[in-house]
């Protein structure tokens, strides 16, 4: 079938909109009528070359939307069903998904980092040339083909706008610090990075009794949307700042770091924000070359761990809907996480506010009859059917 999906041909490049073709769902395939992207900066990173990933490419690894069709084996999900996306699907069979943790999964990773399905195929094409996948997602787009694993169905009622943005930033920043970190009550957790990720670790900080949670980011907007999602303090960066946490913390430091960004020193000065025995989640992704500098002598005898996380450590398929849950209970503010949202055919203008630090979460409405009520006030262009640019 004929899509219309946003087409990185290179690295550095804008997205093109374009007509291209998708093949039907393999065996244990699934195909998605997408709602709802997420805009995430892993996405802007790969564009940029941050992270390596083949191309042309439909990037997008945040989404929700209805299944369409399934291919042959697939059982847990049927046509007309809500599902958010997750982007890593798992074996269920190798050594990590037996032990629990399939974001760990030896068998998607390679297919992941090549830009194919499972098999090691692609379901996408340009005029006859093959598209790489990206994250197995691919949700700058209509329609989408993805492993039947990464469709984790989600209950009609819920809207795909905040469903959209669940199975990445979400559950990566909440994860991070349930899964990874476990939180307890009554400690202090200090969250570098107050974007989508950052404010969801805020959430589950709070979530977990955390009775302190300082947020540290550049951006005031973001210090301030960090407030209402139950951060008790916040810091702008500073050659001061691990000085200015052990200070709000009684002198010895906050008992948990996170960091949602993945830039250069911020994991050094975590572990100078840190209590003696006290954890460091590195949860974003550094550039290439850009390595952590610790010193040994004092990671020995502070007996600090510095561990990361993916995906939030998370297992997808049981906590997206969980996360849900505590949304719908009113524990996780999901709906005050989007601050605009986008035209497919505005990606570029997302990606602009995205590099500028002014964008805290966006979304890429694709289809808005299908994506219901949006989290905040949209443009008018996507208040009304999907544009005629958008395949029936």
């Amino acid at each position: 079938m004929e899509i219309t999906a946003a087409l990185l041909r290179g690295v550095g490049q804008p997205f093109e909109i374009t007509t291209l073709t998708l093949d039907e769902p393999g065996p244990d395939e699934v195909r998605v009528r997408l709602a709802v992207s997420g805009v995430c900066a892993s996405d802007a990173h790969t564009q940029s070359g941050r992270i390596p990933s083949p191309t042309p490419t439909v990037l997008g690894h945040e989404g929700a939307g209805v299944v369409e069709s399934v291919g042959a084996g697939v059982t847990h999900v049927r046509v007309g069903d809500h599902v958010a996306l997750s982007w890593m699907p798992s074996c269920g069979t190798c050594r990590h998904c037996q032990r629990g943790r399939p974001v760990l999964c030896t068998a998607a990773a390679p297919a992941l980092l090549a830009g194919t399905m499972l098999d090691g195929s692609v379901r996408l094409h340009d005029r006859g040339m093959p598209v790489h996948h990206y994250s197995f997602l691919s949700t700058f787009a209509t329609h989408t083909v993805v492993p039947a694993a990464s469709a984790v169905p989600i209950p009609a009622e819920v809207p795909l706008a905040l469903a959209s943005i669940v199975g990445c930033a979400v559950l990566t920043g909440y994860g991070a610090v349930v899964n990874q970190a476990r939180v307890t009550p009554g400690s202090s957790v200090v969250v570098f990075g107050g974007g989508g990720v950052g404010l969801a670790a805020v959430a589950g900080a709070r979530i977990s009794g955390a009775a302190q949670v300082i947020v540290v980011d550049p951006v005031e907007s973001k210090r301030a949307a960090a407030t209402t999602f139950g951060a008790t303090h916040t810091l702008t960066p500073s050659p001061v700042l691990a000085e200015q946490v052990r200070a709000l913390t009684g002198g010895d430091g906050a008992d948990y770091a996170i960091d949602a960004t993945g830039s250069e020193g911020v994991v050094a000065t975590a572990f100078d924000a840190v209590v003696e025995g006290g954890t460091i989640v590195c949860v974003g992704v550094p550039a290439p070359g850009v390595d952590p500098v610790l010193p040994g002598a004092r990671l020995v005898r502070s007996e600090k761990t510095v561990v990361g996380s993916l995906y939030g450590s998370s297992r997808p398929g049981l906590d997206i809907p969980a996360v849900l849950g505590l949304h719908r209970s009113g524990l996780l503010p999901l709906d005050r996480m989007v601050t605009r949202a986008f035209r497919l055919d505005e990606v570029n203008e997302a990606f602009d506010a995205l590099r500028s630090g002014t964008l805290g979460k966006g979304i890429l409405v694709i289809d808005p009859e299908l994506a219901g009520p949006l989290p905040v006030e949209a443009p008018a262009a996507l208040a009304g059917p999907a544009p005629a640019l958008l395949p029936a």
